[in-house]
């Protein structure tokens, strides 16, 4: 029973770590001049829905992606969303460092099943993984085109270094589609 109630503290504190992610913003989105960025939460659930349709549309295994781009962010909790420009002046610990760390006092088989995932995110190189990173860019352009409507008028080097990673036609061909329609578009089918 002891076991039980120290794994159980573990594991609920690492749940109540990820709510943190709701409160902590996405940082590089305040050098383009967005004054309230997406949270890290509300990115990482839409990279999951991309994630999931991407691996319908690549044939991945959606369940699987899915898991991965939920979790692919889930350090930033321990060492915050370092902007690409603060890569350069900074080194934090490697995501399987920080995520070790964080399920350290965790039930065994989520410690073991967290770190599984998010090591395979982070050196893997199967479908499902070139999707997961995919649907994290792509999430990107989606929020560029949403900051852009909303007078953000500098995103754009956003826009063109997310395109330039994006590695399956499917993904490319839906943020070709993003770009080229307004972020409320999608209405118009159902309002004739």
């Amino acid at each position: 029973m002891a076991g039980e109630t120290i794994n159980a503290r573990g594991t609920a504190g690492y749940l109540l770590e990820m709510g943190t992610l709701k409160r902590a913003k996405r940082s590089g989105w305040w050098i383009a001049g967005v004054k309230d960025p997406e949270s890290i939460a509300e990115h990482s659930f839409r990279v999951g829905i991309i994630g999931a349709v991407l691996a319908m549309m690549e044939g991945a295994d959606p369940a699987k992606v899915a898991l991965m781009c939920l979790f692919h962010d889930t350090q930033e909790t321990r060492v915050g969303d370092i902007p690409h420009i603060g890569r350069r002046y900074l080194k934090a610990a490697p995501n399987e460092k920080v995520t070790a760390d964080q399920v350290s006092a965790a039930h065994p088989a989520v410690a073991s099943g967290v770190q599984r995932i998010v090591d395979e995110y982070e050196n893997g190189d199967g479908i499902e993984v070139v999707v997961a990173h995919d649907a994290d860019k792509l999430e990107c352009v989606v929020q560029a085109v949403e900051y852009r409507e909303q007078g953000c008028s500098i995103v754009q080097n956003w826009i063109d270094t997310s395109l330039a990673s994006l590695k399956t036609a499917s993904a490319q061909a839906l943020a070709e589609a993003a770009l080229n329609m307004s972020s409320i578009e999608w209405q118009q089918t159902y309002l004739r």
